[in-house]
């Protein structure tokens, strides 16, 4: 019998440079948003729980960055964030 790797729970690492990547992406769309007149917090808000890119603006290309990144990543990157700066 092989090695099973089902029986073991699986690790996954964030790079950093995954990280800058996507505190860029975000800082742009933010600007973006900020820059045609929403709020850029509910409008983020708004399409990571939607995945309607409906709610970020074309401008700057701000709608095409946003694509880069996948919901589920932006979630675990602002997640691992947000806990490693709890104090």
């Amino acid at each position: 019998m092989g090695n099973n790797n089902m029986d073991h729970t699986m690790m996954f690492k964030v790079k950093k440079e995954d990280e800058l990547e996507t505190r860029d992406i975000l800082v742009q769309v933010h600007d973006a948003l900020k820059e045609k007149g929403y709020n850029p917090i509910n409008q983020l808000v708004g399409y990571m729980l939607s995945g309607d890119p409906a709610y970020i603006t074309s401008h700057n290309n701000a709608r095409g960055i946003i694509k880069k990144l996948e919901r589920d990543d932006l979630l675990e990157q602002l997640l691992i964030y947000y806990l490693n700066n709890k104090e």
